[in-house]
Order: C-alpha cells, then sequence, then structure tokens
C-alpha cells in the first residue's frame, strides 16, 4: 500500500492504518527502537507506544513522507523510554555514549535528547547535513539518528571502525564551527 494511502487511512480514523504502518514499517521501527534501547522487548513496547502515537499525531497532521514521520515518532517514544530506564538504572550503553559524544557538540551542555528538539538547532542541524557529502552525512546519521554502534556502520560502508571514529569526530568538529558561525554555540 502507498503512503498516502495509509495517511488516508489514518484520516479516515481506518484501524486498517496501523496494520498497514506495522506491515509496511515495522522492522524499520523496531530497528530505531533496538538500535536505541538495546532491548527487545522495550523495542517491541517502543514500536506498539509508536503505533499509538501515529494514530494520535494524524490527524491533524498530515505527513508528506511516511517513513520519516513514523521514524521520528519511534525515536521520540524509544528516547522517552531510554530516558525512563536510564533514570530507573542508572545504566550506559550506545545510546548514552551516542548522546554524550554528540553533547560536547551543542550549546550550554544541555541534554542532547531535549536540544535537537529545539526548532532553531534542528533547523540548523539540518542545514548542516545538507553541506556533507552524502557518506559523512549518513554515517553521522546512523550514529546519531538511528543510534547504530561503530561497529555496525563500520561493516554497513566497509570502513574501518577507526576510520568511522574519526569521520565521526571530523563531523562533530564540522558541526561545532558551523553552530559558532551560526551564532549557535556560545564559547565558554
Amino acid at each position: 500500500m502507498e503512503d498516502r494511502e495509509i495517511v488516508d487511512l489514518f484520516w479516515a480514523r481506518d484501524q486498517a492504518a496501523i496494520a498497514e504502518t506495522a506491515e509496511k514499517y515495522g522492522k524499520y521501527c523496531y530497528s530505531i527502537a533496538y538500535n536505541i534501547l538495546a532491548d527487545r522487548r522495550d523495542a517491541e513496547e517502543c514500536v506498539s507506544d509508536a503505533m499509538m502515537g501515529l494514530w494520535n499525531s494524524i490527524p491533524p497532521h498530515r505527513p508528506a513522507a511516511l517513513a520519516a514521520f513514523v521514524g521520528t515518532v519511534t525515536r521520540r517514544a524509544s528516547l522517552r523510554k531510554w530516558r525512563s530506564n536510564r533514570a530507573a538504572k542508572r545504566g550506559g550503553g550506545e545510546t548514552a555514549v551516542a548522546l554524550d559524544e554528540l553533547g560536547d557538540v551543542l550549546p550550554g551542555g544541555q541534554d542532547p535528547g531535549r536540544v535537537l528538539d529545539e526548532r532553531e538547532l534542528k533547523c540548523a542541524v539540518h542545514a548542516f547535513l545538507l553541506t556533507l557529502r552524502a557518506t559523512e552525512r549518513n554515517v553521522f546519521l546512523n550514529r546519531y539518528w538511528a543510534i547504530r554502534p561503530v561497529g555496525e556502520i563500520a561493516r554497513r560502508y566497509g570502513f574501518s571502525e577507526a576510520k568511522v571514529r574519526s569521520m565521526l569526530h571530523r563531523t562533530r568538529k564540522k558541526l561545532k564551527d558551523y553552530l559558532i558561525k551560526e551564532g549557535l554555540y556560545e564559547l565558554q
């Protein structure tokens, strides 16, 4: 089923929209959730939460790119669950490492999850990503949006882990310089 048809089902409040979305994007959602949470049951729960989030969000939203919208809703549900688990367990894992890496670049030492949701910064990061070469952008997004481990990214692109770490380090530096230039990062 085409994305437009799925969105139309949501707007018609037809419960088949959930089944069609799960059929088309379920593995994609699970991948996002699992990369953030590293727990099968939590990932499955977040996929369910994301489907409920979609039901509650469409309408009033009519996403032009359903895949991106589904991914964003899943990512937000997963990060909420991760924060909840982290508060309860004070555990680490890949998500904490990735957010800590990115936190060094973001202004004011704020929590990266909250900062990235702020409209102005989000627009600046999007504009920055458009300045990168496709491979550089994809590696960055795989690490900091999909929260994939460095080893997995290296295998996916045929790079060594050292090369991926180096690319990420250089890209974070470029992002910091870009944010300084845009006036969104204050030097301490």
